[in-house]
Parts: C-alpha cells; structure tokens; sequence
C-alpha cells in the first residue's frame, strides 16, 4: 500500500512536545457556528456538506476561532468520506474535492491568524465509522469495523488530507477501542510520520466508552502507541469529562484532552435547547480539568468562540 507523500507540508509540529510543556486551545463547534451563520446542516452530510456550498463560511468559522484565541484548528470533515457523499448524490468526485478543501481552508485560516500566542496547529479531523452512517451509532459503537465500505471511510481521507500536507490528524468521537486501532494503524501505514489524538465517546459513568468497554483499557493502549500523543473524550456533557479523568491519568501518562458540549439542556418536548451560563457551562470547570491533566482543551457541540476566549484567558491566566 503506497505512502503519501505531502504536496506543500512542512515538519510536523510535534504535538507532544507541545503538550509537555503547556496547554493548548482546542477550538469548538463547527456545525453549530455554520447553523449560526444561516448554513442549513439538516443534511446526512452535516457540516460537511458545507465544505461544497459554503467554503466561505467554514473559513469563517476558522476565523473567528483563531482570533478567540484558539491554537489548533480542525479540518471539517469529520462527517466528510466517499461513501457518504455517494450516497447522498454528490459523487466521489465531490467527496475527494471536499476533504481537499477541508485541509486548505483550515490550513489558509491557520497562514493568516495573529501569530501572539505561538504556532498555529491544524490537525485532520476523522471521525467514526459511525459518523457517515448519520444515524448516530457514533454515540453507540452499534457497528461491524469488518463493514465493506469501512475502509472506504478512513483510507481516502487520511490520503487526500496528507496529500495536502497535514500530519497531525484527530480521531474524534471514536466509540469503539477497535476502530481507533484500526485507524491509527492505517494512519501510520499511509503516514510514517503522522502524529495524533485520539478522544473517545464515553458513556454517562465516566468509565465505558459507548460499545461498552472499559475506558482504562483505550487509555492503556495509548499510553503504548507511540504515534498517539493525546487521549482523552469529547461530544460528552462536562460532568463526564470529571468522573473520566481519573480514569484516564490512572492509566495513562500521556497528555489528557478534553472537548465537551457546552452543557446546554434540551427538552424533548418543545424540541427547543436551553443556553445555560456561569457554573452550569462547561468552562467553568476547565481549570479543574487543567488541574487532573488536560493539555489539550477546547469545545464541541454548540460550545462557539465566545467559549474559546473564556478558555483562552483560563489558560493564559494558569501560566
């Protein structure tokens, strides 16, 4: 199996080395801020349908999470694959420009942001298997990682957002130990020099991941992967992020990365979210996070860049 070669990357900028000596800013939710923007994301394609009708948007996003003081970006696909862009009518084709336009975007937002607080890193964002079911089975693990088209998920993605010059990739969201497995062997086979994190989807007690399995274990195996530099959670409500922590740095030595929704409530029965503020939000317990290990923190779903700065000024003020 070939090797991807970059076609404009530079070194990789080693994450762990970063982590080592502080903590990062993560950035935050990419589809709540295109919904935010007037971009309609009730599609199975989600935000990355966006990536072919509103490049500009993303860009936007990319934006004003870096001016918020955030100091890694991801690309936006997560949700972007081949097989999902077939089967919503858009064709390979369309899928292969997508992922490339996911890496140059965050990669241009990166070029252009205020350089006060350091380098800028843009990882590749890959989620789950689940992902381009859009049927939510990423919030389960209720998949087979032996699927015909499992394959067709990770590989060409990971090639075309090397091809563009990414090394640092995410494996977001992953609510299976296996799969993770799966796809960091393939990120190494395709990319010798790739570095990573992985953050899993844990179940409500801290100590499970989705499928059902124990969380100690993804952190066990790790601490042993030398091309992982973080671990951690996200797509989770904050209380999560603090029964899992102990977990985690009980089995693991490796930085700690947290990235959890905002917090906001939703009620079934108006079908409406409600905002929640001070103690309630998520950034209120980031420096207890920071505190048990976090090196790598930021936000997901419907967490925006006014959260970004809350953690940016945190963080600067831990310093």
């Amino acid at each position: 199996m070939r090797t991807v070669r970059p076609e404009n990357g530079s070194p990789a900028p080693d994450l762990a080395e970063l982590l080592r000596s502080e903590v990062l800013v993560l950035d935050g939710a990419t589809g709540t801020e295109l919904d935010a923007r007037g971009v309609d994301t009730r599609h199975t394609l989600w935000s990355a349908l966006a990536l072919v009708e509103a490049p500009g948007a993303v860009a936007a996003v990319h934006a004003d999470y870096l001016e918020a003081g955030a100091q890694v970006i991801t690309t936006n696909s997560y949700q972007a694959s081949v097989p999902a862009f077939v089967r919503a009518g858009l064709g390979e084709a369309a899928a292969l420009r997508a992922l490339e336009a996911s890496a140059q975007l965050a990669l241009d937002a990166a070029a252009g942001a205020p350089r006060t607080s350091g380098p800028v890193l843009v990882a590749g964002a890959l989620g789950p298997y689940g992902a381009c079911l859009a049927d939510g089975s990423e919030y389960t693990g209720a998949y087979q990682v032996d699927a015909p088209d499992f394959e067709l998920v990770h590989r060409p993605r990971i090639e075309v957002l090397a091809a563009q010059g990414l090394r640092l990739f995410a494996l977001e969201t992953m609510p299976r130990l296996d799969e993770a497995r799966l796809v960091v062997e393939m990120l190494t086979e395709l990319v010798p020099d790739a570095q990573c994190w992985v953050s899993f989807q844990v179940r409500p007690d801290g100590r499970h991941l989705a499928d059902g399995s124990a969380l100690a274990a993804a952190a066990a195996w790790a601490q042993d992967n030398g091309a992982v530099s973080a671990v951690g959670l996200n797509c989770v409500a904050p209380q999560v992020v603090t029964r899992a922590l102990p977990v985690l740095s009980a089995a693991t030595s490796k930085p700690l990365v947290a990235y959890p929704n905002s917090g906001d409530v939703y009620d079934p029965v108006t079908k409406t979210w409600r905002t929640v503020e001070g103690a309630e939000r998520f950034t209120a317990s980031a420096q207890g996070w920071i505190d048990a290990g976090v090196r790598l923190l930021g936000g997901c779903c419907r967490t925006s860049p006014a959260d970004t700065a809350v953690l940016a000024g945190i963080v600067a003020a831990s310093r």
